[in-house]
């Protein structure tokens, strides 16, 4: 954080090096879709300074995301009335709870479980791909109303929503006014790259098509 935020601020003093905090997420979807807000996330805890030994592998995992001399700490801030101060400080959010409410539901989420959980392979890659479908492939798009079972497809227009290693998800609409819903379609597998998601996403309109 900026070394003259009021969040680096109140933290620096805090009493006992703990100041309640809550973030919130919110997730929206990269392509244009009735009720695009795909989930909300709030994680609560208390903020901390990071000093000692913490700050050397914190400001290099920072830097990472965010490649700015000042973000070492090294440099001092030369604005009044914050002179002499740090230009950025480290801070460490200790996350006690954490709820979650998106697509597949809403429900509490434990810190330790999501600390030891693996980044999907899709996240990276995620925004453009569904853009590339929305704009490339409506007409594989709509190849999926096939599998829709005994709704009735006539008049539907399908948007890809979400994708992940293990499907896709596409929202289907009838137009101004009128519901919507969703449709999670697996793939054979899970995907672990891009080479593979390419040949599950072969399956799957190989799969509409008939």
């Amino acid at each position: 954080m900026p070394g003259e935020s009021a969040a680096a601020r109140a933290a620096a003093h805090a009493q006992d090096d703990d100041l309640p905090a809550v973030i919130e997420i919110t997730d929206v979807a990269p392509v244009s879709v009735p009720h695009r807000i795909r989930g909300r996330a709030r994680l609560a805890g208390w903020l901390t300074p990071v000093r000692g030994d913490d700050r050397a592998p914190c400001a290099a995992l920072m830097a990472e995301r965010q490649p700015v001399g000042e973000l070492l700490g090294l440099r001092e801030s030369l604005d009044a009335p914050y002179s002499g101060r740090p230009a950025w400080m480290l801070l460490r959010l200790e996350v006690g709870e954490i709820f979650v409410d998106d697509l597949w539901g809403a429900g509490r989420v434990d810190p330790e479980e999501l600390a030891a959980a693996e980044p999907d392979p899709m996240t990276a890659h995620e925004a453009e791909l569904l853009q590339h479908l929305a704009s490339v492939h409506p007409e594989r798009l709509a190849a999926l109303c096939g599998l829709l079972g005994s709704r009735e497809a006539a008049g539907l227009t399908p948007v890809p929503l979400a994708l992940d290693r293990l499907g896709l998800r596409v929202r289907f609409t009838r137009g101004p006014g009128r519901a919507a819903f969703d449709a999670r379609f697996d793939f054979p597998e899970p995907v672990t790259d891009v080479c593979g998601l390419r040949r599950a996403m072969r399956s799957l309109f190989t799969a509409a098509a008939h």
